[in-house]
């Protein structure tokens, strides 16, 4: 039987834990409904300012290319997660923005549902899509330029 999209996506999801398992079980029956994942294997996550990263998020989803890898919202920290490609060379730099690669990690909910702040606004689609770090980082410029404008 093959796995449909929600349960691919919480496969892949849970891939990344150490204990893969133990993951899944938590997001089922534990009572904050999140689990620690560690970065820098099979993604990193840059995360931004709420108000950068949604607007960096709405620029994402007006290119032309396909849709947007994973992308967390922490609306209690007012912060936007999104789920890059592990590369322990990149370097992100720019007021608020935290980078977590290699050794860092991340509180996730399961893709299908939300846990207190922790929402996805785009939940991976199990297929290990991520966001291509040059269009995110135009979506970011973009975003910067909305903020700048006067009147916006």
């Amino acid at each position: 039987m093959r796995n449909t999209p929600p349960e691919q996506a919480l496969e892949w999801l849970a891939a990344s834990a150490t204990d893969p398992q133990a993951c899944k079980q938590e997001w089922a029956h534990g009572e904050s409904g999140t689990v620690l994942l560690p970065a820098g294997r099979f993604w990193d996550v840059l995360s931004v300012p709420e108000e950068l990263g949604l607007l960096a998020l709405d620029a994402l989803l007006r290119i032309p290319l396909p849709k947007p890898g994973p992308t967390l919202a922490d609306f209690a920290a007012h912060r936007v997660g999104f789920f890059l490609p592990p590369d322990p060379m990149t370097s992100w730099i720019g007021r608020g923005i935290r980078y977590a690669g290699e050794g860092a990690w991340i509180s996730v909910p399961p893709p299908c549902r939300a846990a207190g702040s922790l929402r996805w606004l785009v939940p991976p689609d199990g297929s290990g899509a991520l966001h291509l770090p040059t269009a995110l980082e135009l979506a970011l410029h973009q975003a910067v330029g909305r903020l700048a404008a006067p009147g916006e």
